[in-house]
């Protein structure tokens, strides 16, 4: 009886087994934390351009501390580029209890473009940036384009956007968008989300 239950019990050997990521130490966890807040606020006031080098200054840690938690930039700039999708797929989430089907669409729509106005690492991230992003965030941004993509059919069956429009517009649009106002706010007598206000205007019925 004994054995017999105890050779029903799931295996910890195999591929699965061997994937599982090992725990971090504390010291680990807490020097991979400040790489990880480190490198959130260099990529959103600077962009990808950041070197890892600047970011583990910043971050108080010798380069090396970096380079075994994160060994490509480019896998760092995944990590705090996953981590503000999930945000955004949160709030839009959260945004589907809102009474009105339009004002919530909007709002987050435009709440969305701001964000990734005033923080380079998502205009990156919804641009491609030049990174073969990794499937874990790609699944990040499958919830996010999800979570947009519920919050576009309430507005729909509301009446309270265009019909016909589609989560591929939006994200095309946000596209165009970031890369106009980039463009823009170099010239004379820029308005900040001037663009952005035409684009919502233009997706009303």
């Amino acid at each position: 009886m004994t054995s017999r239950a105890r050779s029903n019990a799931p295996a910890e050997t195999g591929p699965e087994a061997a994937a599982r990521p090992k725990p971090l130490r504390a010291d680990a966890a807490r020097n991979r934390a400040k790489v990880l807040d480190a490198a959130r606020a260099a990529f959103a006031a600077e962009g990808i351009a950041v070197p890892l080098d600047e970011i583990a200054r910043r971050a108080g840690v010798g380069a090396g501390t970096v380079y075994r938690h994160f060994p490509t930039k480019e896998a760092l700039f995944e990590a705090v580029v996953a981590d503000r999708l999930d945000a955004l797929a949160a709030q839009a989430d959260a945004a589907l209890t809102a009474e009105d089907p339009g004002a919530a669409f909007f709002h987050f729509f435009d709440s969305m473009l701001e964000d990734a106005d005033d923080k380079k690492d998502l205009a990156d991230a919804l641009t491609a940036a030049g990174v073969g992003l990794s499937p874990e965030t790609l699944a990040s941004a499958a919830r996010l384009q999800n979570a947009l993509g519920a919050l576009l059919d309430r507005a729909l069956a509301a009446g309270a956007v265009r019909a016909g429009l589609t989560v591929e517009d939006l994200h095309a649009l946000a596209v165009g968008a970031l890369a106009a106002e980039s463009r823009a706010a170099a010239g004379p007598g820029h308005r900040p989300g001037r663009l952005t206000r035409l684009i919502c205007d233009g997706l009303r019925p």
